[in-house]
């Protein structure tokens, strides 16, 4: 079958041809449809992901959309390896899939279930969000935090705070408040710090950081010297800032009510991210939240694979 390959650690995957996956027990054999690409995804793959099999070769890809046998449509998630979701089959877990409701396109299923799927988990089963919370979304000019600010504005948010690198993205996402920040300037932790001031002052209780790095310190900081009285739920759920690391000290966490939690597959229980999923494809299917796409064949993998993934790159298969 036609597949994108990635024939060892690091490498990007090629075009190619790949065995047809054989259904066992507790397995079901999926046709493809539509498969898109997110840092998730593409870092799995290559086997740079904490979730990462190690074993090459294999099919690139960790989750898509396809129909069964009996012609139903399913969105999947982490096929059984070798196989992914970017080729013409692929081999999934019953549990790890469900049915994909009616009056949505295949390919914004595929696009939008992860990065919404990230949002859903965050503040429903780890922040507890409740209607009337001031929800603040670091690096919300992506894909995943575009949606973390429709998704807080559907549960009930009082009040969206939405941060990043780019101001005229930050003004088109129609939160209530936007900082905007350059961390590659003199003094810029400080500057985006100096600005937050003002905005947080009444306090947040929910952060969502898709960053990480100065900017999600920055926040700590400003967040422990506001002095706001309410607990703050600090969600870490990526490392877009490409730092993975960054040096905490003790007297933020002691002089302010911030609990410092992460959000992913391992901290997620499976029913609840497949609970997620489900929740935010009915959304998407209702036209509540949505998500800009790029299509490409499934020839084309190396093209999509170094595109931005916003727009989000999406496979036709």
């Amino acid at each position: 079958m036609k597949a994108a390959i990635v024939k060892q650690a690091g490498a990007a995957p090629v075009f190619g041809q790949f065995n047809s996956p054989v259904a066992a027990e507790g397995q079901v054999v999926v046709n493809v449809t539509a498969a898109a690409l997110s840092k998730l995804s593409k870092y799995r793959s290559m086997g740079l992901h904490y979730s990462s099999e190690g074993n090459f070769p294999i099919v690139a890809g960790a989750d898509g959309v396809g129909t069964l046998e009996d012609g139903s449509r399913v969105y999947f998630a982490i096929p059984n390896a070798p196989y992914g979701s970017l080729a013409e089959q692929t081999l999934v877990n019953v549990k790890m899939m469900i049915p994909l409701p009616d009056g949505i396109d295949d390919a914004i299923a595929a696009a939008i279930a992860n990065p919404a799927m990230s949002s859903w988990a965050a503040l429903v089963y780890k922040a507890h969000f409740k209607p009337g919370h001031t929800v603040l979304i670091n690096g919300a000019t992506g894909s995943s935090g575009n949606l973390a600010v429709q998704i807080a504005k559907y549960l009930g948010a009082a009040k969206i705070i939405a941060t990043g690198r780019n101001e005229a993205k930050l003004r088109m996402l129609g939160a209530d408040e936007i900082v905007a920040f350059d961390m590659t300037v003199e003094g810029g932790e400080q500057k985006f710090e100096d600005a937050l001031m003002p905005v947080i002052a009444k306090g947040v209780d929910v952060v969502l950081d898709y960053l990480w790095g100065d900017s999600a310190l920055a926040i700590m900081t400003a967040i422990a010297k506001g002095g706001a009285d309410r607990v703050t739920r600090f969600i870490s759920i990526g490392t877009s800032s490409g730092q993975e690391n960054v040096e905490v000290s003790s007297s933020i966490l002691r002089a302010s009510s911030i609990e410092l939690l992460g959000s992913g597959g391992r901290s997620v229980s499976l029913a609840n991210m497949v609970s997620s999923a489900k929740s935010v494809l009915e959304l998407a299917a209702k036209g509540i939240i949505k998500i800009s796409i790029a299509e490409y064949a499934l020839e084309d993998i190396e093209a999509a694979w170094h595109a931005p993934l916003t727009p989000r790159p999406v496979i036709r298969v």
